[in-house]
């Protein structure tokens, strides 16, 4: 299958996840009789229910299921698709409450049964999962920290809901009701021992280790690792990989970097890395002979999945290493094609890469343009953003004969891509890698 059956098989296979509980809860016998908003508020609730169920399966990084669309577009659509699970969940109390008032005197400490006070503390778990997910950054959290609670406060969340449907009791009062929620809550347990036991004791066994350490223009730093016992793994270019430093790969500590090395050379893997956060910020500590734990290669940021007779690479910071990886393999592969780089930085004296960009002319037909957000006094070359009237004057004229790849931050790459929308290449020419994936 090509990659885009192979995504229609996947999500396929999402959808009967999420909707199987729900049809089932739709079966005789079962649903109570007391009229439409009471059923409607009921199937939120299962529905909801088995969407988080489904997020365990999102985010245990199936590479096959992940292939077709990216795992950065899986992290995206969870985030999205975790909101409408929560407004569901909301609901579902809501409409029970205004249909019946009198269930609030159920809910005193007094007298509430066991099986809604488990819905009661799922409710409360999930609404400090999404608030601390969606603002994590101006609540301050440290992503180490709030990685850990997020998983803590999934299992909680998901596991009291499931108690609270079971003790109710009304709608899997049928065996092969129960049967269902059961096999729902064995799948979500064997995802986590997956995730949290197997596959960190897969990674244990295939360290790789710290070549180098290279100081880079614009307070970046490339990684330089090498596997130690293993073959490592061969990549697209333009993929990343979660990387684990000075940590086991059970510490959850692991972030995702864009490899910015030639596929060509897979036993020697490169991350450049800017100073930003709490993690990048320490890369410059690292030393050679260090262990690492690579969990890769992810994503469908590549120019070999859209193979084209020219590209167009456009790119903002550091989100020229993907980039990079792309234009180092297509050197290594002795390409010919048309290149063309636009790369946004701040100065140019801070510009990442800057000395082997102009190295990679001789090997590659390749054409670079540098826009900048503070040139220097002499400078003649683009400066400001990237806009419409900038890409009018660098873009080929056979606009439709190309692939276009984007990387930066996400403000700048939403910019780029409505002005190339306007410039007239179609949509599916555009393939973007989403920056920040938490």
């Amino acid at each position: 299958m090509n990659y885009v059956q192979r995504g229609f098989f996947w999500v396929g296979i999402y959808l009967c996840l999420v909707l199987t509980p729900l049809f089932v809860l739709l079966l005789a016998p079962g649903l109570s009789g007391s009229g439409f908003w009471w059923d409607f508020s009921i199937a939120l609730g299962f529905a909801g229910t088995s969407m988080m169920g489904a997020m365990f399966v999102l985010t245990a990084r199936f590479r096959h299921a992940a292939a077709p669309f990216g795992i950065d577009l899986i992290y995206y659509f969870h985030r999205w698709i975790a909101l409408v699970a929560f407004i569901f969940i909301i609901v579902h109390p809501a409409i029970l409450l205004f249909l019946e008032p009198v269930f609030l005197e159920d809910l005193r400490i007094s007298v509430i049964s066991w099986h809604m006070l488990a819905g009661v503390i799922s409710l409360i778990t999930l609404t400090i999962l999404m608030v601390t997910s969606l603002w994590r950054q101006q609540l301050k959290i440290h992503y180490d920290a709030w990685r850990i609670w997020h998983t803590l406060f999934a299992i909680t969340a998901l596991g009291l809901a499931i108690v609270h449907i079971e003790g109710v009791g009304n709608y899997v009062s049928s065996p092969w009701k129960r049967i269902l929620w059961a096999a729902i809550s064995a799948c979500c347990l064997i995802l986590l021992l997956y995730v949290r036991l197997i596959k960190p004791l897969v990674l244990l066994r295939h360290p790789y280790r710290v070549e180098q350490v290279v100081k880079e223009r614009g307070d970046a730093w490339t990684l330089v690792l090498r596997p130690q016992g293993h073959s490592g793994f061969t990549f697209m270019p333009g993929q990343f990989a979660w990387l684990t430093l000075r940590n086991s790969p059970f510490a959850l500590k692991e972030h995702p970097f864009s490899i910015s090395s030639s596929a060509m050379q897979p036993q020697e893997i490169q991350f450049t890395i800017k100073e930003l956060g709490d993690f990048t910020r320490r890369i410059k500590d690292v030393f050679p002979g260090q262990t690492a734990y690579l969990d890769g290669p992810y994503g469908a940021f590549s120019m070999d999945r859209h193979p084209s007779s020219d590209y167009v690479f456009i790119a903002g910071g550091i989100g020229i290493a993907p980039i990079m990886g792309m234009l180092r393999t297509l050197a290594d592969r002795g390409d010919s094609r048309s290149l063309l780089l636009i790369y946004a930085y701040k100065t140019w004296e801070g510009l990442t890469f800057q000395e082997e960009l102009e190295k990679l002319k001789e090997h590659l037909h390749l054409r670079v343009v540098y826009v900048l957000d503070t040139p220097p006094d002499n400078w003649q070359g683009e400066s400001g953003f990237i806009t419409d009237e900038l890409l009018a004057r660098h873009l080929p004229v056979a606009m439709n004969q190309h692939e276009y790849y984007l990387c930066g931050p996400v403000v700048m790459t939403a910019m780029v891509e409505k002005a190339l929308r306007r410039q007239g290449v179609p949509l599916h020419q555009i393939h973007s890698e989403i920056f920040n994936l938490a």
